[in-house]
């Protein structure tokens, strides 16, 4: 092991035996008792050496003893460590690829803060470059979507969409001026290509095939059509939910951005979940959904570039939120934002009864409620039994800032 104190933290002294790491509430840590010298070879933690040279540092500066495991101890269980040559096999393969890594190298410094182990951070970095996903839907949201994706680091990012690259669907870091004309989805496959830090691996004999669900770790619906966004069709997304396959969906209607449902299928609710509660809500809603999926489609939608921009951003936080191991907020619920306040609220995607879906049945099992009362859904619920857990396991001495 090689220890550094996690770089992304800004550290400074509160007084003579205290030490913040971190600035934003979100993050800050306070270690206590600290003496000076202990404090000043926290700057000797940069991931140089490894424990032993560490130990041999520590007698020549007069530490005593165990000293410095006991820092490197208090300091990894409060989630203030990283490792410099952790993460394993696929890591070691990632800092080998050192122009890659420069590129990701402020990706790397934000999974440091949301991982707490010695070497997470770079271990799922690294395993994203093992990751498919497939953004079906390449106008202003979906082709910046993929190309976030991308740049940030997964390794296969399919798009999948129709028809030619029209002069509205161009968008800063999606579709560029000079694809208008070109096939959609090939036009976005560059962008992709243009936006990833190294080349996809190369598949093998044995990987899955293109299907509509089996292979890829999640599949994200972005459609250009606001009917589809607004009230997505269930049958969309039948192949997902019998394969067991992870979506999310995101788009623009109108004025609106919307980001969610993650759907895991059997567990959250879906876009049929959705269909029925609205309908349970409002009898004339199947009537007008049929008329404005029958109607007759505009040749230019809605679509706010900064809005659109907003919300592939987010859709695409979600998403590497998942796919780096959490539940984000949008699992059971749409986060909406609207022109021009552009306030962000959510509206929880309860699992419905006559959904065949499975979630229902699930979440009899799991939770119960009292007369309609609010719920937790899955994000808050295990954010805050992590929280507890994180909180038990903390070693005396360390606590949250209140900043």
């Amino acid at each position: 092991m090689h220890p550094m104190v996690k770089p992304a933290l800004r550290r400074g002294w509160r007084d003579l035996n205290t030490v913040q790491f971190g600035m934003t509430p979100a993050h800050a840590m306070t270690l206590g008792p600290m003496d000076l010298a202990t404090g000043s070879f926290l700057d000797l933690l940069n991931g140089t050496r490894g424990l032993t040279l560490l130990r041999e540092e520590g007698r020549r500066t007069g530490l005593p003893d165990g000293h410095v495991d006991g820092l490197v101890e208090r300091l990894a269980g409060a989630g203030l460590l990283d490792d410099a040559k952790g993460g394993g096999p696929a890591a070691d393969v990632l800092r080998g690829k050192k122009d890659v890594l420069d590129r990701l190298r402020p990706d790397l410094a934000s999974l440091s803060l949301t991982t707490s182990a010695p070497g997470d951070a770079i271990r799922h970095l690294a395993a994203r470059r093992s990751l498919r996903v497939q953004v079906r839907g390449a106008g202003r949201v979906g082709a910046v979507l993929a190309s976030l994706l991308s740049g940030a680091g997964v390794g296969e990012v399919d798009v999948l969409d129709g028809g030619c690259v029209e002069p509205w669907d161009v968008a800063p870091g999606g579709l560029p001026a000079e694809a208008v004309g070109d096939r959609r989805d090939e036009a976005a496959r560059r962008a992709v290509r243009r936006a990833a830090p190294d080349s996809p691996p190369r598949r093998g004999p044995t990987a899955p095939p293109e299907a509509d669900g089996p292979g890829f770790s999640l599949v994200i619906l972005a459609p250009r059509d606001d009917v589809a966004v607004h009230a997505p069709d269930p049958s969309t997304a039948d192949s997902f939910v019998a394969s067991g396959t992870p979506h999310l969906y995101a788009g623009v209607v109108e004025g609106t951005g919307i980001v969610g449902p993650l759907v895991l299928p059997g567990e959250t609710g879906c876009a049929g979940c959705l269909q029925e509660d609205r309908t349970d809500r409002d009898p004339a809603w199947p009537r007008l959904v049929a008329q404005w999926r029958s109607g007759r489609p505009r040749q230019v939608r809605a679509c706010d570039l900064t809005l659109a921009t907003t919300v592939a951003g987010l859709a695409a936080a979600h998403a590497l939120a998942f796919l780096d191991g959490q539940v984000p907020s949008s699992a059971g619920a749409r986060w909406e934002v609207s022109l021009p306040g552009l306030n962000w609220h959510a509206r929880p995607v309860w699992a419905h009864p006559a959904c065949p879906c499975g979630a229902a049945e699930k979440a009899m099992r799991d939770h119960t409620s009292e007369d309609g009362g609010s719920r937790e859904t899955m994000a808050e619920q295990r954010s805050s039994d992590e929280r507890r857990k994180a909180d038990a396991a903390r070693l005396a001495g360390t606590w949250r800032a209140h900043v």
